[in-house]
């Protein structure tokens, strides 16, 4: 597992001069991971990269995950954890539980480069169920109330094409994660899903059926969001400046100084991620936006 060292040495010459006297406050620098799949399978996924973190920034490192969106967005706003990989509707919630207190440093870039990513909703593919009005009196699961392409997006955009969840459908339970919601419609648990894709090589219904979770042509695709920017990796606005210049210039090398940890985290075989980009918030304004509509628009 100490495998990345000389190449994560590389790389740090090719970083730029990293302030040194953040060390003395950050010995452990800790970043969260969203709950997107089982707890296991997240860990694993990136260990890797936190090895090559700790080589090229130099002090210990620590994932850390939780068992809901909110439990990561909450650990940043107590100052918990430094940085957090963020879906958009995760980050415009940090971003108003802390007032503004977080900052978007990066974001993944395709082999299209394309920086957006699209939430669908899944049905058996042996279901019958061949669109949204196929789905009336059904049961739809939605990922987590902060996730963008498993809640926001799809909730947002059916009540703009017409449909008012609660009433279209017999339930709207939240799965949990978006694995757990796909399982369950392949399980017969829930007639439909909410989930997202990258492309048609990419998502989460393809990287379950490469890691033997599904099989293949269970899981198909009846609707299909307008595209979503996809989500930043975030810091704490609130770090020191060289400790937030090292993160960034160290995941921003990730695809060079550590492909195979690159590879492994941005999902091993299905992934057609290349790198990263720098974004801003005004690239996320309007997933706060569109957050604020469902406070002004829903009950509770």
């Amino acid at each position: 597992m100490r495998l990345l060292a000389t190449t994560a040495l590389v790389a740090l010459t090719a970083l730029p001069a990293i302030a040194q006297d953040w060390k003395t406050d950050y010995r452990i620098v800790r970043f969260g991971i969203l709950s997107g799949e089982n707890e296991s399978d997240r860990v694993a996924r990136y260990t890797q990269f936190q090895e090559y973190l700790e080589k090229t920034l130099g002090v210990e490192v620590e994932i850390f995950t939780a068992g809901n969106y909110d439990g990561v967005i909450q650990a940043l706003a107590a100052g918990q954890i430094e940085f957090s990989f963020l879906g958009s509707s995760a980050y415009a919630a940090a971003y108003t539980e802390t007032n503004g207190g977080v900052v978007p440093l990066l974001t993944s870039v395709q082999e299209d480069d394309s920086t957006g990513y699209f939430g669908v909703i899944v049905v058996r593919c042996d279901s019958g169920l061949k669109n949204i009005d196929d789905l009336k009196g059904k049961t739809l699961a939605f990922a987590d109330p902060d996730s963008t392409s498993g809640y926001n997006v799809p909730y947002y955009n059916l009540v703009q094409q017409g449909y008012q969840p609660e009433e279209f459908f017999a339930a709207t339970p939240f799965s949990g994660s978006h694995e757990a919601g796909v399982v369950g419609v392949v399980n017969g648990q829930f007639d439909a899903a909410a989930t997202y894709i990258n492309n048609e090589k990419s998502g989460i219904p393809q990287r379950m059926e490469s890691k033997g979770m599904i099989k293949e042509g269970e899981a198909c695709v009846i609707w299909t969001s307008p595209e979503i920017t996809s989500g930043p990796f975030t810091a704490r606005a609130n770090l020191p400046q060289g400790l937030i210049d090292g993160m960034k210039a160290a995941v921003m090398a990730t695809p060079t100084a550590a492909p195979e940890a690159f590879k492994e985290m941005t999902g091993a075989d299905d992934s057609t991620a290349k790198g990263y980009v720098e974004v801003n918030h005004d690239r996320y304004q309007w997933i706060v936006d569109m957050r604020d509509w469902f406070k002004a628009n829903r009950k509770g």
